[in-house]
């Protein structure tokens, strides 16, 4: 009874950060749009998803050195700025601006700039894993903002198509994402969500002798014992019960990715705001629902005890549950996927 207290306690934990990352980013859709974060001129342009893929591709080539070479402090200097540039981007847009200065001609918002600054600095002196899994869901309903807005409803659905491809090649067939993932777990940064199991877990004393779990940084999720070297894991065809893990990890990508398509439903999707205030039609709720079933089918799996692709399943669905709604909205098939 106790284990099974504690896998549900797990499971609502990593439902509700899903859920804030894209309430998150559709809350935060507007805003962008009117402050001119729009990242691309033309946001049906379906290369933009080729462009993003590359993207993703170089980064994590560039990753994988960085981590043969043995120099993780650049990698983790350069999320950590990334991460304090993301919570900027969120809170210019929804902090009241009670102090503006110029910078270069330009105004800056005092406030907002101190409070993305804080998240930047307890990364840095503290990433616990409720500083890191509340900076992820920060940065995470601000990225799927962002691309939101930017890629329409036709890239939307190819890139989050051609990332769930490439991450189910890159965890069960190259494994280079699985070496990612045991590469970065010592930075502790916010490419990952941590999952505790039980109340005493600590992720600043988990040196991966704890049960801990291992995961990728973009887009892979997994339970499964630590201590182990990665060859030893990949070789170990038994797992640990429940009751010997302390953790586990999915991607931060793993929550961006979908919630990029609910983000892009809700705006370029032609059915009006089911409620004021947020941009939540239809096809963003439906495609919110069907990420969550993908992640239910996901912790299914994770929790018997090995790593699994985390995105055909989260971005399959969030695009199904997309498409569905749409149709139900009134748009014809052509319409819902773009063309």
């Amino acid at each position: 009874m106790e284990n099974r207290t504690r896998v549900f306690a797990a499971v609502g934990l990593t439902v509700t950060m899903f859920l804030l990352v894209q309430l998150g980013a559709l809350v935060l859709v507007e805003p962008f749009q009117q402050a001119g974060y729009q990242q691309v001129e033309n946001p049906s342009d379906p290369t933009n998803s080729l462009v993003y893929v590359g993207a993703v591709l170089v980064m994590t080539g560039i990753m994988l050195a960085i981590i043969k070479l043995d120099v993780q402090w650049l990698l983790r200097g350069a999320l950590i700025f990334t991460s304090g540039l993301l919570s900027w981007y969120v809170f210019s847009v929804v902090v009241p601006a009670w102090l503006v200065v110029s910078v270069g001609g330009a105004p800056v918002n005092v406030v907002a700039l101190a409070a993305a600054g804080a998240v930047a600095l307890a990364l840095a002196v503290h990433p616990e894993w409720y500083v890191i899994d509340a900076a992820g869901v920060l940065m995470g309903a601000g990225a799927a903002g962002l691309f939101g807005i930017s890629f329409g409803l036709l890239p939307a659905i190819l890139l989050l198509t051609v990332l769930a491809v490439y991450d189910a090649i890159s965890v069960y067939g190259t494994e280079h994402m699985l070496t990612l993932a045991s590469g970065v777990m010592d930075l502790k940064i916010p490419v990952i969500l941590v999952i505790p199991l039980s109340a005493s877990y600590s992720f600043l004393d988990d040196d991966g002798g704890a049960g801990a779990g291992e995961t990728g940084g973009e887009s892979e999720a997994s339970a499964a014992d630590g201590g182990r070297t990665e060859e030893e894991t990949a070789a170990e065809a038994d797992r640990p019960e429940m009751d010997e893990r302390d953790v586990f990890f999915i991607g931060l990508g793993d929550a961006v990715m979908p919630s990029v398509m609910v983000a892009s439903a809700a705006f370029f999707a032609p059915p009006e705001p089911l409620v004021s205030g947020i941009a939540l039609n239809l096809p963003a709720l439906t495609s919110m629902v069907g990420t969550i079933a993908g992640l239910l089918v996901l912790l299914w799996m994770v929790l018997k005890g090995r790593a699994h692709a985390g995105l055909p399943l989260l971005n399959g669905g969030a695009i199904g549950g997309y498409l569905v709604g749409a149709l139900a909205s009134g748009m014809t098939l052509m319409q819902a996927l773009g063309l």
